[in-house]
């Protein structure tokens, strides 16, 4: 296995496993993965991985822009989705790692996670990168027209003051 940066020829293969996060209802209120053109969008262009296995996506993890003000502009917020048919192998907690050390080669001093409560394996990969839980946004949206709650994680950087 091998990280490597992400790449619009890896997009299909990390839309696939982005869909498969989707469809637990417990990764994120997308509803369907984007094409690529609006993920690259809305991504930044640094800190996007893949884990590879014999050639083939088995993991990703990327960052989001939380704002377009420029004072935010060292807070981001992370993503990290691994196949299903390859987790509990340490695959989420080594792409968090991994990101954890590029977004401080890139100057970010601040990274947040948004995670249901209902999924204890982020929550616990989080809290092993250096995570904190700040809190519970409360029914801060609907899914499928129920209420859905999600625990705020905060990483502040130590290398960047």
């Amino acid at each position: 296995m091998e990280i490597r940066k992400l790449s619009a020829k890896d997009w299909d293969q990390v839309k696939i496993i982005y869909q498969k996060g989707i469809d637990t209802g417990n990764a994120t209120f997308q509803t369907s993965a984007p094409s690529w053109e609006d993920w690259d969008n809305s991504h930044l262009a640094s800190c996007r991985i893949t884990m590879q296995e014999d050639g083939k996506v088995i993991g990703w993890a990327a960052l989001t822009p939380v704002s377009s003000r420029c004072v935010y502009a060292g807070v981001a917020e992370v993503s990290v989705y691994v196949d299903p048919a390859h987790s509990g192998k340490g695959i989420g907690l080594t792409l968090l790692n991994e990101l954890v050390r590029q977004s401080e080669a890139e100057g970010i001093w601040t990274l947040q996670a948004g995670i249901f409560p209902e999924n204890t394996a982020s929550l616990r990969i989080h809290e092993k990168a250096g995570f904190r839980i700040l809190g519970t946004r409360e029914k801060i949206g609907k899914q499928n027209g129920t209420w859905r709650d999600t625990a705020l994680l905060e990483r502040r950087s130590s290398l960047i003051i």
